[in-house]
């Protein structure tokens, strides 16, 4: 299932009304997030065929599938510059490599200071939920291709957009059912861009535009006109619910924009978290750019376990390296989220990263992230692919941001180490959960070190402590912690949940900057804790809720779940800060480099100190002038951090939280850099249909 990878962690950390600002319920509604499962080893399997699933939400979410490999063509190929050549945006994270990151220098950490808004654009695409319309959560990042910036909206409308002006080009409407199918708002992060190698002169759809929609239909338009490719599915729409035959619970919700690898559109799919059991299991389709034929299909669980558990879906954007003919799929966890008894078998892609043959379908490699996955903590982002420098040597390597707040390095043509990462032993269940099993280790890696220290309970902040008259230490002595891994209970208040399911590192992924071979990472640090009751338990503490104060059922599983951040009786965080902060690492030694608090929670117009830091959804973008741009913080707040030192620059404020990573591209010689405030109740009860653009005065 397909979930915002805060989505449900931040839905209960991100009321992080700190202080006098106004409380907030300490129990949240579940976000969605993805499922996974397995329990494989940690190290890279030779291509085998086999498979796993996942799932991810904001209270629903999506999974994913994997095969066999192409061994021939890794072990004979080069490695390949990722640097590009020419400034391009033209997909989800700027690039197919995931690096976020442009080589244009016309702005630069020096000048950044005088950028302006030289336009701007109000979609009318926006609810609050207060009316007949479920609210939005725009996540769309601006595409920018064919001297046009594309944005797709959360009423699953194409806009082309003059990339100097804003004026309109041409929109589409796709006509969609404006209800909340499958997540708990209508959601959206933008459209993909695919034109011929080969164009044909005087004929339609040489360069298409595509949008997904929850109810899992894919449209095709002419980037040039905006008019429905005839060709493309049935008159340009391609229904791809035609494919889910497993556990058919609801439909597979397109909300990410497909990865367009060569002529193939390669598509995941968002679900429900937390909801079932019995979910439609993982699965990732390849389809003809042109035609919307079905090429492959990949199934990510077991073929045993598709029936009785389900999701370890690919809700969220893939990488790919063209050169070695791979894409690279980030997998969730299966389902229920927290009950594994269903699925005690191997599943060993389930909260993955598996590279796939693009042609095939095949599976290459894989790496398991977590083993048995038991805490929600699907792979949440497309891993960053890179070229750098260890030891002298020139690694084709992978990085890896995951909710746990690790980032495992590893070699993209074979998945093996760069550095090394070990199965080490974690905390086992006390008995109190029938039918699960416990992985006895799981993944760390040794190199780059965790963006969360994880061996021990967050320290108490003593503000929220004296303000709760001691409220936030009693909560701590009746939740069950020893480290991450610590499995869900039934006794007491629960497990401490640190790092919670929202993540560590959020979809928003890592950036990367080519030249200087520096990664940079945004990471939210939340507390909360989990709760599982028997059913019949369950269906006491939930009466009347409405699944308003953080129940979720895992229907058909002998327990269902309550989840609550950490907050006192005003809603301050019970943990100390900084609630988010900005990172970046030296990929050529896997030494952090610098980390300073991000953004400033807010709300009700009160900002914090921005060294308490915010939690954020999104993801930055670099450049090769020494910038970083980012907004995702609570205070709907745009930023640009220097790349070296980690000083803030610039900032404006924005009509909501930019939860989509920026975008930045050139157009007749001048620089721009394009933000959509969208919001996301998750995070905040502020939406907006925003898209800001700045660039130096001419």
């Amino acid at each position: 299932m397909i979930r915002h990878p805060m989505t449900r962690g931040l839905a209960t950390a991100l009321p992080l009304i700190l202080t006098a600002t106004g409380g907030l319920a300490q129990e949240a509604d579940p976000a969605p997030s993805q499922n996974d499962q397995g329990a494989s080893t940690g190290e890279a399997s030779a291509p085998s065929g086999d498979d796993g699933a996942d799932t991810a939400a904001e209270q629903p979410t999506d999974a994913g599938d994997d095969d066999a490999a192409a061994e021939e063509t890794q072990a004979s190929a080069e490695p390949i510059p990722l640097v590009p050549e020419t400034p391009t945006w033209d997909s989800f994270h700027g690039q197919l490599n995931a690096q976020k990151y442009s080589p244009l220098d016309q702005i630069t950490a020096d000048n950044v200071d005088r950028i302006e808004k030289v336009w701007e654009v109000h979609t009318g695409d926006v609810s609050d939920g207060s009316g007949d319309l479920p609210a939005t959560v725009w996540s769309a990042t601006p595409v920018f291709a064919n001297d046009t910036l594309y944005i797709g909206t959360p009423f699953y409308r194409i806009l082309a957009l003059d990339p100097a002006t804003g004026e309109e080009k041409w929109s589409f409407d796709t006509q969609s059912r404006l209800q909340a199918l499958t997540q708990p708002a209508l959601k959206n992060r933008g459209v993909a861009y695919w034109e011929a190698d080969d164009p044909v002169e005087g004929e339609s759809c040489q360069k298409i535009v595509y949008i997904g929609t929850m109810d899992a239909r894919l449209f095709a338009v002419d980037a040039d006109s905006g008019e429905p490719c005839a060709d493309f599915g049935d008159a340009g729409v391609l229904d791809v619910n035609q494919w889910n035959d497993t556990n058919d619970r609801w439909p597979l919700s397109l909300l990410q924009p497909p990865t367009v690898v060569g002529d193939h559109l390669v598509l995941g799919w968002a679900g429900k978290d937390w909801a079932f059991e019995q979910a439609p299991p993982g699965t990732v389709f390849s389809l003809d750019a042109r035609t919307g034929e079905l090429e492959w299909t990949f199934e990510t669980l077991p073929e045993e376990m598709r029936e009785d558990s389900g999701t370890a879906n690919v809700w969220t954007h893939m990488s790919a390296d063209e050169e070695l003919g791979l894409v690279y799929l980030p997998v969730s966890s299966p389902s229920p989220n927290y009950w594994g008894g269903n699925r005690t078998g191997e599943a060993p892609l389930a909260t993955s990263t598996t590279a796939v043959d693009i042609e095939t379908g095949e599976e290459v490699w894989h790496r398991q992230w977590v083993h048995h996955d038991i805490w929600d903590y699907d792979t949440n982002s497309a891993p960053t692919l890179m070229d750098i420098t260890v030891d002298g040597e020139e690694i084709p390597a992978l990085i890896q941001g995951t909710k746990q707040g690790y980032l495992f390095v590893v070699n993209r043509e074979t998945g093996e180490d760069v550095w090394p990462i070990e199965e080490r032993e974690v905390p086992r269940g006390d008995g109190t959960v029938e039918g699960e099993v416990y992985p006895e280790t799981q993944p760390v890696p040794t190199r780059p070190e965790p963006l969360l220290d994880q061996a021990e309970k967050p320290d108490v902040w003593w503000l929220a402590d004296l303000v709760g008259f001691g409220e936030c230490s009693r909560l701590w002595d009746n939740l069950w912690y020893e480290g991450m891994y610590t499995p869900p209970t039934t006794k007491g208040e629960g497990t401490l949940a640190y790092p919670d399911s929202a993540g560590g590192v959020q979809w928003g992924g890592v950036a990367f900057n080519a030249e200087s071979q520096v990664a940079v990472v945004n990471t939210s640090h939340i507390t909360q804790f989990i709760q599982l009751y028997e059913r019949e338990a369950y269906e006491e503490a939930d009466s009347g809720s409405g699944n308003k104060t953080g129940f979720s059922p895992q229907e058909g599983a002998p327990y269902g779940m309550q989840l609550g951040t950490a907050l006192n009786w005003l809603g301050m965080p019970c943990w100390e800060p900084p609630f988010g902060e900005l990172v970046a690492i030296d990929m050529t030694t896997g030494e952090i480099d610098w980390r300073k608090p991000v953004g400033a929670s807010q709300k009700y117009g009160f900002f914090m100190p921005e060294s308490w830091g915010s939690p954020t959804i999104g993801g930055p973008a670099v450049t090769a002038g020494g910038v970083i741009f980012i907004g995702a913080s609570m205070d709907a707040k745009l930023r640009a951090y220097s790349l070296e030192t980690g000083e803030e620059l610039w900032e404006d404020q924005a009509m909501a939280p930019a939860v989509a990573n920026p975008a930045v591209y050139e157009y007749e010689g001048r620089q721009y850099v394009a933000f959509v405030a969208g919001g996301n109740t998750i995070l905040k009860d502020q939406v907006g249909d925003q898209v800001a653009v700045y660039a130096l005065p001419e």
